[in-house]
């Protein structure tokens, strides 16, 4: 379908999809079975210049817009999720928070080597107790005569918040009853705690652990932007983060649907293949509509966003249309795909259990 994008977009469509099927698709299943964070590859994405895509180019990025970048994040997602993730979180919440609202010395000590992918960013939010309230956040910095903060609290599910490679998280964290400020916390600062990483039923090549703050120390050049600014610019934060989370949803329903439907040209029974009976092209229609539909919604939303116009019920309705997208489509891509065999011996194991039945 014609979805308006220029030559360029159309270019990095094709050189991420390239990298996704020959570079990511052969060792996804191993990464997920053995729950491996991927390094090698986001070396790789680094060097290509995917780790920073929003970024200014003044500050090491490739000052792509947003739709540029969404096309990129549905491609990665469309072969692997955990990859996906890892470049998403890193870009929405891990590097643009110290872009939007860093002063000049955070952007020169973090940006470029954030947009090199040779650092990964994250971002701590969520916590035991404030996940969807994330005003609840109880995770409290307490001011000190030098100018800086001492933290004590405890963060859930963050993303890229203990590699080898992790650099930085941004936080939130109470600086006065009902304030919250936001801090820039080195990973190698005394008292931060990565926890072990959590077992998860997928993506589970992604870094995702709890946090822990142990009386840590922050200098005053750890503070992100005025103090009792953080709820309004984690806001700001998380309106972007759906449309990069709508690009997963996107991409997983639609390399769901390119596997039933490559399944169901290849399988035969009854002495055709699967394609040809009425009630699987009913199905598969349905899909590839709902993908095409679901497509520019988000689209709409990363252009709005570009355009400078109020972007975020777009991007909300986006996130929820794809999110939903993404099982609906595995789950009835399943039964179509579940003996597939892609080019280069990975075998992709059905998306949801399903009974089993003697064909």
């Amino acid at each position: 379908m014609n979805e308006e994008l220029t030559e360029q977009q159309v270019l990095l469509r094709n050189t991420v999809r390239e990298f996704a099927e020959g570079e990511v698709a052969p060792v996804a299943e191993a990464l997920d079975r053995e729950s491996r964070f991927p390094y090698e590859i986001v070396a790789k994405l680094g060097a290509l210049g995917f780790m920073g895509m929003p970024v200014p180019e003044a500050l090491g990025g490739a000052g792509l817009d947003t739709l540029s970048y969404a096309i990129a994040i549905e491609e990665l997602a469309r072969v692997d999720s955990s990859v996906a993730i890892t470049v998403a979180a890193h870009t929405s919440l891990g590097t643009m928070p110290i872009v939007m609202f860093g002063d000049d010395a955070q952007k020169e000590r973090w940006v470029p080597e954030l947009a090199s992918g040779r650092m990964l960013g994250a971002f701590g939010l969520t916590e035991p107790d404030a996940g969807s309230d994330a005003a609840a956040t109880r995770t409290l910095a307490e001011a000190h005569s030098d100018g800086g903060w001492r933290v004590n609290g405890s963060k859930m599910f963050i993303t890229n918040a203990g590699t080898d490679i992790t650099g930085c998280c941004t936080i939130t964290a109470l600086t006065a009853p009902g304030e919250i400020t936001n801090f820039i916390v080195p990973a190698d600062a005394p008292g931060y705690v990565a926890g072990p990483p959590l077992r998860k039923i997928g993506w589970k090549a992604s870094d995702t652990r709890p946090l822990n703050f142990d009386d840590l120390r922050l200098g005053p050049e750890a503070q992100l932007g005025p103090t009792g600014e953080g709820f309004h610019q984690f806001l700001k934060i998380l309106d972007g983060g759906r449309i990069s989370v709508g690009a997963m949803g996107l991409g997983l329903a639609q390399g769901a649907f390119e596997m039933a439907l490559r399944h169901a040209k290849e399988r035969r029974q009854f002495g055709k293949a699967l394609v040809g009976f009425q009630s699987v092209q009913f199905t598969l229609a349905d899909m590839a509509t709902e993908i095409a539909a679901a497509r520019g919604m988000l689209y709409l939303a990363a252009r709005m966003k570009d355009a400078g116009e109020r972007f975020t019920k777009a991007a909300a309705m986006a996130k929820l249309v794809t999110g939903r997208l993404a099982q609906t489509v595995a789950e009835r891509g399943a039964p179509l795909a579940r003996r597939l065999r892609l080019d280069g011996g990975v075998t992709h194991r059905p998306l949801l259990p399903r009974r089993q039945d003697p064909g």
